[in-house]
């Protein structure tokens, strides 16, 4: 056939569908609807049908992209949703171009250690192929398990795609139980179990940020099936946060959209995911992406991470008091009562400063509890906020030693502490003009003395060393700093990291 009129009852299916294939492949016909109206005139034959479903799924095939694989029977929930269906054919149609809707969720997940596996692997190109087909067969088989549809990207993400919060949240951990070669999921119609080559690979750890489910968050799926627009740069930043708490585990942050529309479907029907207590949520707080505020959530799947939902109170309060910028006293205190809450419910710890702290050798939890009351009566009690600042710094450096520390309240404590220390420079040089003003009435006889001289003393000696830095009998100064540089060699090292570490 080189013309469709040449079309008659003698005309055999492949001879048809050849006809098609060419146009399909020319790029002529892109869209089922096209070439159901190319082939209006011969569709009145029952016997065309089968052919027009073959050419749709080379259709599908080669202009769906992302979503190529997808099927009607397969993944029912998504076809719904993304599908426009034909009237005539209603096991065809043409994918949306444009998304709006509430039942739409994304996944990105993030494979820990894929860099050095590929360097490792470099001489060993079989475990390269080994880890490629799992990373796009297996994540795929999994996906379809779970209605949902993935696709690798750029080497070491999987991006996920399903039609509730169910589906992705246990998509998600269905991928991380195959990678981690754990057992969190543990759902019988899944199977999340290595075969063959695939278990000779190493454990890997994965980190996921989960959007969606909101309408305000269009999602367009470009000429080549693409996936583009906020959703996904959303759900992009929700993993580059994970990963950033988490760099050496497993770690997902989701969108609390997607924790309410979960809590919202298992109410109507009972997932196994819900009904075996597999996950809890814990609010995070904000996060800010290019202006736009996401409000967050940490799913809690691992039995060593459950702690941290004791905290849950603590940190509302000091998320709320950041929120309405409570910084006098009350985010002070919130982040104080934190602090001690994290430390009477984590796992015990032994921290050996570089120099005894208050008289303690040794910090422990309860140690650490009393250093934390001790930062709450400076501030609220004793309003000495130079040692209290002092002592928040004190608890940066102390938490920065705990073994697997929470982040993410290490990253509140650092960014707290640095507001004050902000707000401690500009206190310090009005409280010491006011020490100016009033030394005659503070300071008395002698104390008075000693206070001039001192102040007297301290300008003089600062003139006199800059005097002296300058002076030609201090021999090789250019010979000092330079031995210095050579020293401190390591510490001088500068990279300009970009990306995950």
């Amino acid at each position: 056939m080189k013309d469709l009129a040449e079309y008659t009852e003698t005309t055999t299916e492949y001879e048809l569908f050849c006809f098609l294939h060419d146009k399909i492949v020319s790029r002529e016909i892109t869209k089922f609807s096209q070439m159901r109206e190319f082939a209006a005139p011969i569709l009145k034959s029952q016997k065309t049908h089968p052919v027009i479903m073959r050419a749709f799924d080379l259709v599908k095939e080669l202009n769906w992209g992302f979503f190529s694989r997808m099927g009607k029977d397969t993944h029912a929930r998504l076809w719904r949703e993304l599908v426009i269906p034909d009237k005539q054919f209603p096991d065809a149609g043409d994918l949306k171009d444009t998304l709006q809707i509430s039942n739409l969720y994304i996944a990105m997940l993030d494979i820990h250690g894929y860099t050095q596996f590929c360097m490792d692997s470099r001489k060993n190109l079989s475990m390269m192929h080994t880890l490629d087909r799992a990373m796009n067969t297996e994540a795929g088989r999994i996906s379809t398990c779970c209605h949902a549809v993935s696709q690798r990207e750029r080497g070491d993400e999987v991006v996920v795609v399903a039609a509730s919060a169910t589906d992705v949240l246990t998509v998600t951990l269905a991928i991380i139980d195959y990678f981690g070669k754990t057992d969190v999921l543990n759902d019988p119609s899944v199977s999340t179990r290595r075969e063959g080559n695939a278990d000779a690979l190493p454990v890997f750890k994965i980190s996921a940020g989960i959007t969606g489910g909101n309408t305000q968050s269009p999602l367009i799926i470009t000429e080549k099936g693409n996936l583009s627009g906020f959703l996904l740069n959303s759900g992009a930043r929700l993993q580059t946060r994970a990963n950033e708490l988490s760099g050496k585990e497993s770690r997902i942050m989701v969108a609390k959209q997607v924790y309410m529309n979960y809590i919202k479907e298992n109410e109507r029907e009972k997932s196994v995911l819900f009904k075996n207590n597999v996950i809890s949520f814990l609010d995070t707080g904000q996060i800010e992406f290019k202006g736009v505020q996401i409000p967050s959530c940490e799913v809690i799947f691992k039995e060593e991470d459950k702690y941290k939902l004791k905290l849950s109170e603590e940190m509302g309060q000091l998320f709320n008091s950041i929120k309405e910028s409570l910084w006098e006293q009350k985010i002070f205190q919130d982040l104080m009562n934190l602090l001690i809450k994290t430390a009477q419910v984590m796992p015990k710890f032994t921290v050996v400063p570089s120099s005894p702290i208050n008289g303690m050798q040794t910090v422990t939890n309860d140690s650490f509890v009393h250093l934390c009351r001790s930062a709450l009566k400076a501030y609220v009690y004793d309003e000495d906020y130079s040692t209290a600042v002092s002592m928040l710094k004190t608890l940066v450096s102390l938490v920065e030693q705990v073994p697997h520390y929470d982040r993410l309240i290490m990253d509140y404590l650092r960014g707290i502490t640095n507001k004050y220390a902000l707000l401690l420079e500009s206190y310090m040089e009005t409280i010491d003009k006011e020490l100016e003003s009033r030394a005659q009435n503070i300071f008395h006889n002698n104390y008075l003395k000693a206070w001039h001289a001192a102040k007297n003393a301290i300008t003089v000696y600062e003139k006199l060393k800059v005097m002296g830095r300058r002076s030609p009998e201090i021999p090789k100064k250019k010979s000092l700093w330079y031995n210095l540089i050579k020293q401190k060699a390591a510490q001088m090292e500068f990279v300009l990291h970009s990306g995950k570490k």
